[in-house]
């Protein structure tokens, strides 16, 4: 039997794994599913039409799935979906998507999402991210996997946030980041790549090498985007990692940040 304080309150409609807990003054809503083996601690609301999956830590005065921010949202069915094995911690804010997008806000496996952080309707989050305090993530932000947003940083609505980036502390994110940059600043601006993110994965010198001789190719060359893609799919095509780089370019909407 799940591990319900008595002074939490459950909708009839929730689903909750037998494994699950729920700690005091806890408010789960209707239609709200929870998976195996996740805690939520003390005072946290998950409002309703969502769904959380396994093995997630949510911490006090977290609000989870709540109406969205958006004057365009007239009480729409719409969702939030979290993973597995993340982390939420205290007074994090979550919302639910609109029916403007795909109706659906979704987390994914493996993130950290520290005090205060702000999740926007819409947005799309990877896997094995680590947002910092105080960050704001406005609406139908897109962000890969394995990057890292400094705290109090803000990431305008619509734009990206590509895999094994990282964006420092306290910056103003306009348009979007490629994969691998490191940037920051208001408004943020790159300033190479993200060295030591990658030498902590394991991946080889030549790998780290061909990635820099790309970021110089596309940001410090004076080429065009275009120019730089065609220098990046001729002359270094045997480095799989670069792929996600060219699809930065080549998807991005807003421009990338330089």
């Amino acid at each position: 039997m799940s591990q319900i304080h008595p002074t939490a309150l459950i909708a009839s409609s929730a689903t909750i794994d037998e494994t699950a807990v729920i700690g005091p003054y806890c408010i789960v809503g209707d239609e709200v599913t929870i998976g195996a083996h996740t805690v939520l601690h003390r005072h946290v609301v998950v409002a309703r039409l969502t769904r959380i999956g396994q093995h997630n830590q949510i911490y006090q005065f977290a609000s989870i799935g709540e109406d969205p921010q958006d004057l365009k949202y007239a009480g729409e069915r719409t969702w939030l979906e979290i993973g597995d094995y993340n982390t939420i911690r205290e007074a994090c804010s979550l919302h639910r998507g609109t029916v403007q997008d795909k109706s659906l806000t979704k987390i994914g496996n493996h993130n950290l999402l520290m005090v205060n952080t702000h999740v926007a309707h819409d947005c799309s989050i990877g896997d094995h991210n680590v947002v910092a305090n105080n960050v704001g993530i406005a609406g139908h932000v897109r962000i890969g996997n394995h990057t890292i947003i400094g705290g109090n940083s803000g990431i305008h609505q619509f734009c990206k946030v590509d895999d094994y980036s990282l964006v420092g502390g306290a910056s103003l994110i306009l348009k979007d980041v490629a994969a691998f940059t490191m940037v920051s600043g208001n408004p943020a601006h790159a300033h190479g790549l993200n060295i030591e993110g990658m030498r902590r994965k394991g991946w080889t010198q030549q790998t780290i090498d061909k990635l820099r001789q790309a970021y110089v190719t596309v940001f410090r060359s004076g080429l065009t985007t275009a120019q730089a893609l065609a220098v990046l799919q001729e002359e270094l095509p045997k480095e799989p990692k670069i792929q996600l780089l060219i699809d930065s370019l080549q998807h991005s909407e807003r421009g990338v940040v330089r």
